[in-house]
């Protein structure tokens, strides 16, 4: 692995850069922690007010029944969760939930469905929701499964901001989480939401019994893409009874706060201008765990009581959260 000198002597870490090396990515990680948490600090306050948390809601309009068997998921088909599966919502009632997000704070609303692939047929019914929550004045974001690049088109032209599409892991350790979709479909996807005009948002999961140089290669993916993501989503994985890696980690025990700290940092360095978001997980991080976050780049999270099937913070504890931490939301950025 690089030893620290190669980082020390790269160039400024507040802009971004595209040739990472793996170990000099997992070099960050080894740095001493108050070291690494300061630089990220640092980095941070050149993009983005260090104040300033952006609020993103994310409804499930279409949950359970999926045919991937990522072993983490509560809605695979291929695990017992006692999970029903049900149909697409309608627009109207969705347009109602971001209407009620939006009023609680809400700048950006996301919309997940537990797909394998967007099927043609559903195009329709979701550009409609997608065009009226726009309407809101909120930020859209999707996430769908894999997109065709006229898929992703007709997306964009519906007013679609942002497209999630999670690369999960590191490449190495992929095989241990899914295996009904390669990495190359993964990457594939995310360079059609490029070519039709989208940001990207894109991140993944910690804690699922991967080492430190998995994580390294997961940031180390993300870094080295084409266009670093916009919206870089860190998820702690929630254990769901019934899933593979779920009853795996209950029996091994859950990412330590520290590395899930430092794996925020290490986001932050390796793509500066992201939107870093505290994804899955966050119901059982201590406010002084999610402080240790924001200090380390995080600018984002998820309000609302559920987070797509798993538990999330209530409003209340999220507005003590930003009072305690003299936090403010964000307002929602301007969009064409």
């Amino acid at each position: 692995m690089a030893d620290d000198a190669s980082i020390r002597t790269a160039p400024d870490l507040s802009q971004p850069r595209h040739d990472w090396t793996l170990d000099q990515v997992e070099a960050l990680f080894a740095r001493p922690f108050m070291e690494l948490v300061f630089e990220a600090a640092r980095v941070h306050r050149v993009w983005f007010d260090p104040s300033e948390v952006q609020k993103s809601q994310l409804l499930s309009i279409k949950t359970g029944g999926c045919a991937e068997n990522c072993g983490y998921c509560s809605q695979s088909a291929s695990f017992d969760t006692g999970l029903k599966a049900e149909k697409l919502m309608d627009a109207t009632a969705v347009i109602a939930e971001a209407m009620a997000a939006k009023a609680g704070g809400a700048s950006r609303f996301c919309m997940g469905a537990a797909w394998r692939e967007l099927k043609d047929r559903d195009t329709p019914k979701l550009a409609a929701m997608i065009s009226g929550v726009k309407a809101l004045g909120l930020e859209t974001c999707a996430t769908l499964g894999m997109l065709t690049a006229d898929q992703a088109r007709q997306l964009k032209e519906a007013g679609l901001d942002y497209y999630n599409h999670n690369l999960d892991t590191g490449p190495e350790y992929y095989a241990e989480v899914v295996t009904t979709r390669t990495y190359q479909d993964r990457l594939e996807t995310l360079q059609h939401v490029r070519d039709s005009g989208m940001s990207t948002c894109c991140g993944g999961i910690v804690g699922m019994g991967e080492a430190r140089r998995d994580r390294a290669g997961l940031l180390h993916a993300l870094a080295t893409l084409p266009e670093h993501p916009d919206s870089l989503p860190v998820n702690a994985l929630v254990p769901v009874t019934g899933t593979p890696l779920g009853e795996r980690v209950k029996k091994d025990g859950e990412i330590d706060p520290i590395e899930f700290v430092r794996t925020v940092a290490v986001a932050r360095l390796v793509c500066p201008r992201a939107m870093v978001r505290l994804s899955a997980g966050r119901e059982g991080m201590s406010p002084e765990m999610q402080a240790l976050c924001f200090l380390a780049g995080a600018n984002s999270i998820f309000v609302g009581g559920r987070l797509l099937t798993t538990p999330n913070p209530e409003e209340d504890a999220d507005a003590a959260l930003f009072a305690q931490l003299d936090l403010r939301a964000m307002e929602p950025i301007a969009r064409a």
